[in-house]
């Protein structure tokens, strides 16, 4: 599976985008989907997980109610949409896939295809 993710850019302090994930390959409904993120100097982090078919979801504390996750096994894609975006949210942003379920999702263990970053920057 290859991963394409696009949609980062410069915007202001309480707005919002739109993060696009594009996979490649048949078998893109069979993976948990995830959406990390990395800030300059520090670890890469998790966000959001998907289930296979959308159905559950898994966020992390610091996006909970304003990140939401989805996706469209049909185009092969999951998103992530940011709103009230604060400056603590700049960071090149990746998505990922992988296989299991459960609290595992919020390590990067699961994930066996990456996708380069996109970059979100916020401005106060």
């Amino acid at each position: 599976v290859q991963l394409q993710a696009s949609g980062g850019g410069l915007v202001q302090a309480g707005g919002s985008l739109r993060l696009s994930c594009a996979a490649s390959g048949r078998t893109f409904s069979s993976y948990v989907m995830g959406w990390f993120r990395q800030a300059p100097g520090k670890e890469r982090e998790f966000v959001a997980a998907i289930s296979w078919n959308g159905g559950n979801t898994y966020y992390a504390d610091s996006v909970k109610g304003r990140f939401t996750i989805s996706r469209d096994n049909a185009k092969n894609s999951v998103y992530l949409q940011m709103s009230s975006l604060k400056p603590e949210d700049t960071a090149a942003y990746y998505c990922a896939a992988g296989v299991g379920w459960g609290s595992v999702v919020v390590t990067t263990t699961p994930y066996a295809y990456w996708g380069q970053g996109t970059e979100v920057t916020v401005s106060s």
